[in-house]
């Protein structure tokens, strides 16, 4: 940040009185931006034996397969904003089971909150961010097609638990070196 956005004078990286960490402060009204993770809320939409996939229509990843997730909106809940996303980019009406998954990317400043969920019905279609959406068994998700490591990460978790009959709560870390 070079500005601050309350009055509009420059900002310095320094770590403020009582921090520990460095924060972008005004230089003339002394106000501290703080900068947090960002949320990213999404469902593991089941129907039958199948699970729903949206190919991505936007970057990063364009034309890769996914799970219906994204950013978290102000004033909504997680589960809100996993259901909005459901339906924003698969049409789709879900019934949320439980919080299922959690990634930490502390690279990307980015927290992915997963959830079980149940289409409430088989109709879905491609929203205004996927090219296409579709029911996949496990033998025919695009394994090699899939566009983040968390959504790889969710489907393996899913069916490995599908397997042996229950269900548990994950909590992951990727931890990856930013790109220099």
């Amino acid at each position: 940040m070079k500005f601050c956005p309350q009055c509009g004078n420059k900002t310095v990286s320094l770590i403020p009185e009582g921090d520990n960490r460095v924060r972008d402060v005004c230089d003339s009204c002394d106000l501290i931006h703080y900068q947090n993770p960002r949320i990213i809320a999404g469902c593991i939409p089941v129907w039958e034996d199948k699970v729903l996939l949206c190919q991505r229509a936007i970057h990063p990843q364009k034309g890769f397969w996914t799970l219906p997730a994204g950013f978290m909106e102000l004033a909504e809940t997680t589960e809100q904003a996993a259901i909005r996303e459901t339906l924003e980019e698969a049409e789709a009406l879900v019934q949320t089971e439980e919080l299922y998954a959690v990634f930490n990317l502390p690279h990307i400043n980015q927290v992915y909150m997963m959830y079980r969920s149940v289409l409430l019905k088989p109709e879905f279609s491609s929203g205004i961010e996927s090219l296409d959406v579709r029911l996949f068994a496990e033998h025919e998700i695009p394994w090699g097609d899939l566009a983040f490591e968390t959504m790889r990460l969710s489907l393996e978790y899913y069916f490995q638990d599908r397997k042996a009959g229950t269900f548990k709560f994950r909590s992951t870390d990727i931890n990856k070196p930013l790109l220099q």
